[in-house]
């Protein structure tokens, strides 16, 4: 017997990447003829997310998911809602599979009541933020984006080689990061690789782990004294939304850099405006915002020094190969009966999702 799996992939994790990943773990397993698949392209990034009914962050609707989930077990998605009335409309469900660091457009509440095993898709992205963030830390420490406007304008900054004007080096600078996970053990590693002295600060951090001598752990008080490059990759909770305002930047030496490639929830970006206004800023450089896209007349677009990227520092093509292949690998568990490895409501009973015959 098949199981029916709904591929509601969109234009950047390809419905193709979906289908080849879960086949080649039925393969591994010896199922490779038991999937049959239906698919729904969803519009997203050329149609930004949204809110889709009590869900955030989601492409497509409602009537679509309902239409296109007829009959399925499995959904593999990054985009896609699971709202209670999808859930209601979709009886054969029993896994929905999205392929994102978090399962922010999926109502866990109802999917659990409705026997629905939800699972998704942590450090997918971790090795192409790593680099995004060392991108920006270069552009911001170098002026590289300002520079390159000005001669594309035909002026030569030659002025910007004076003493004032001229930013560090990240070699013998001390950086600091603001959360170790995936991502910011990855950007501690480079830096400390290009020579820098590397603070971390994180509250759920017990064990250095592989960074044990290459960085370390401090209070925010003492990284915020200390680091002149500070980097934000702590999670969006309760507890981080506003963690860095204009006390925290105030802490900073002077000409210190803040770059932000986790959420816009965790920084007070009007404080970081006034910083980089009177200069006490260096630059900062951020490819996250409490608003996307950046509303018309924001001060991030016209203050000086200040780099802006539209939320692309997990956008790379084994980002989407590793998302499709995270959840791939846990569609196999669940047919075969196993626990999923990244569940995000695991008390839905192993009943609900029984391997097949």
């Amino acid at each position: 017997m098949s199981t029916r799996v709904l591929a509601a992939g969109d234009l950047f994790v390809r419905n193709e990447l979906f289908v080849d990943a879960l086949r080649a773990e039925t393969l591994r397993a010896g199922t490779s003829g038991d999937l049959a698949f239906s698919e729904l392209t969803l519009p997203w990034p050329v149609e930004p997310f949204g809110r889709v009914a009590e869900v955030d962050e989601a492409s497509g609707t409602e009537e679509q998911l309902i239409e296109a989930l007829r009959g399925a077990e499995v959904c593999v998605t990054q985009m896609a809602p699971l709202t209670r009335r999808i859930l209601e409309a979709s009886p054969d469900l029993r896994l929905f599979g999205i392929s994102r660091g978090g399962p922010v457009n999926a109502n866990l509440e109802a999917a659990t009541e409705h026997g629905v095993a939800v699972c998704f898709a942590p450090g997918r992205n971790a090795g192409a933020t790593a680099e995004h963030t060392l991108g920006l830390i270069l552009a911001a420490v170098r002026r590289i984006p300002q520079t390159h406007v000005d001669l594309m304008a035909g002026q030569w900054r030659g002025d910007y080689y004076r003493y004032d004007d001229v930013g560090i080096e990240i070699r013998g600078s001390t950086a600091g990061l603001i959360g170790c996970g995936a991502v910011g053990r990855r950007v501690a590693r480079a830096l400390a690789a290009l020579g820098a002295r590397v603070l971390v600060h994180d509250p759920y951090l017990d064990d250095l782990g592989d960074l044990a001598g290459i960085a370390e752990p401090v209070t925010l008080d003492e990284l915020l004294a200390r680091a002149q490059i500070v980097s934000l990759h702590a999670r969006a909770t309760p507890e981080t939304i506003g963690m860095i305002g204009a006390r925290q930047i105030a802490a900073l030496a002077p000409g210190s850099i803040i770059v932000n490639c986790a959420r816009g929830s965790l920084l007070d970006y009007e404080a970081v405006c006034d910083a980089a206004e009177s200069g006490h800023l260096f630059a900062a450089a951020f490819d996250v915002f409490p608003e996307e896209p950046i509303p018309a007349g924001s001060r991030l677009l016209t203050t000086p020094n200040i780099i802006v990227t539209p939320h692309l520092a997990g956008a790379s093509k084994q980002t989407a190969a590793n998302a499709a292949s995270i959840i791939a690998g846990d569609v196999g568990r669940h047919l075969r009966g196993e626990p999923l490895a990244h569940c995000a409501n695991p008390e839905v009973p192993a009943a609900a999702r029984p391997a097949r015959p």
